[in-house]
């Protein structure tokens, strides 16, 4: 057996003249052995089989995500409210224990949630009776509409009848499933609070004990890795933190500015739709639109129609000066994500995970980014017009080599090494000069 190895190793050995020799190593008549498929087909295998264990590896950690959601989520969360409060604590800490800090500033931050969903309930309790009115005396004005209005088409009461009565129908006939889905979501909410607080958990100790739990987990690595690992754990954290603490501040801008435009037009339940504006920001793409939406409909069905559009023209507004003041001001450079990255992102998270991988998609995009524009070695950057100024030397050269065959040796290489003469056509100096006539 060692023999036969023996003659494969050198029957694949390519000797020294051989290396020395131009194109001996892809030659088969020089190195004994003849390849067996082309170097490009080799490349794109060797390119394939490198993209399949990466593909491999992504889709075992989706996996393993998809098996433990409830604590993927407790700790996205908990990094969520480590992010918003780190400052607070920080700015408290100054003054006060570290960890007496953290409590005050979680406390506030419960505090602050508890308060906004007090006064979006105390809302819809005060103005519900006044709703209804406004709702049944809107349905009214949209059938009349429907029925005698300038549309290319109309719609009678007993249409409108119809309808009701088929998705009563539909309702006592899908009763079983109804309440099945009802009690999956009712299990879905008590999940929902213990993510909650398995995150609080994390919180407090993220906040109170982080820069000590980072220097333990980088402890345990090998020296050689540390730095590495610092460098992605700090560029990661500060795109995640900036982009957390901008999206949280202008959410709550959004907010702000929704319930003032939806007072100022007389709207219903002003509170509680700027709260869902406010839920909304998080969702990038889908959110906004999904609100503004549900507010045309209310002001639609108890102002009318031209209150709707007055609601949908100034949400928009909104839109447009969170996208390009708000997100550019607050945010900066700290996630700079193409949009079409951010749509594709987003499109890839609802697919793979609904409205929950709507709202982590763009996040871990941007930490991803971050990470690797940190750790790579990047080129210096080319200008626009350089694509096309390359592409005119090229054409160039090809054209001087075409139509001058006399500018360049072509030096010969023997199997010893030794450089061959020159022939006849080259007859010039190293230094480009003539060479001397030997006659």
């Amino acid at each position: 057996m060692g023999e036969a190895a023996g003659a494969r190793s050198a029957a694949g050995a390519i000797s020294p003249a051989a290396r020395k020799v131009a194109g001996g190593r892809r030659n088969a008549a020089v190195t004994g052995h003849e390849e067996t498929a082309p170097r490009w087909l080799r490349r794109s295998a060797g390119v394939s089989w490198r993209l399949l264990v990466v593909l491999a590896a992504v889709v075992v950690v989706f996996y393993a995500t998809s098996r433990v959601t409830l604590l993927f989520v407790a700790v996205f969360l908990a990094l969520v409210f480590t992010a918003v409060l780190r400052p607070l604590v920080d700015v408290m800490d100054r003054v006060m224990p570290r960890g007496l800090a953290t409590a005050l500033s979680l406390l506030a931050g419960i505090l602050f949630f508890l308060g906004m969903l007090t006064y979006v309930g105390y809302s819809i309790a005060t103005q519900w009776d006044n709703l209804s009115k406004q709702f049944a005396t809107g349905i009214n004005q949209i059938t009349d509409y429907l029925e005698s209005g300038s549309l290319p088409f109309t719609i009678t009461n007993e249409q409108i009848a119809e309808w009701i009565d088929n998705g009563l129908k539909w309702v006592q006939e899908h009763a079983g499933d109804l309440a099945s889905q009802a009690a999956a979501s009712a299990g879905s909410v008590a999940v929902g609070f213990t993510a909650l607080a398995l995150a609080i958990f994390c919180t407090i100790f993220f906040l109170a004990r982080g820069s000590s739990m980072w220097t333990w987990f980088l402890n345990q690595l090998p020296a050689r890795n540390r730095e590495t690992w610092m460098t992605a754990g700090a560029a990661g954290w500060y795109t995640f933190s900036g982009y957390t603490r901008g999206t949280v501040i202008i959410a709550f801008t959004d907010g702000i500015l929704a319930f003032t435009l939806l007072t100022i037009m007389g709207v219903p339940l002003a509170a509680p739709l700027a709260v869902l504006v406010f839920i909304g920001a998080f969702i990038p793409l889908i959110g906004a639109p999904a609100a503004m939406v549900v507010a045309m409909i209310v002001a639609l069905a108890a102002n009318g129609l031209w209150s709707a559009v007055f609601v949908g023209v100034g949400i928009a507004l909104i839109g447009q000066l969170e996208g390009h003041v708000l997100q550019p001001l607050i945010m900066g450079k700290q996630v700079s994500l193409h949009p079409v990255v951010v749509a594709l992102a987003v499109t890839a998270g609802t697919l793979t995970a609904g409205i929950l991988g709507a709202v982590i998609s763009v996040p871990l995009v941007a930490v991803a980014w971050a990470v690797y524009s940190h750790l790579r070695t990047l080129d210096p950057p080319m200008d626009e017009g350089e694509d096309d100024a390359d592409d005119a030397r090229d054409e160039g050269v090809r054209g001087d080599s075409t139509n001058d065959s006399r500018g360049e040796r072509v030096v010969a290489t023997q199997a010893d090494g030794e450089p061959a003469p020159a022939g006849p056509a080259d007859s010039r100096t190293p230094d480009g000069g003539p060479a001397a006539s030997s006659t």
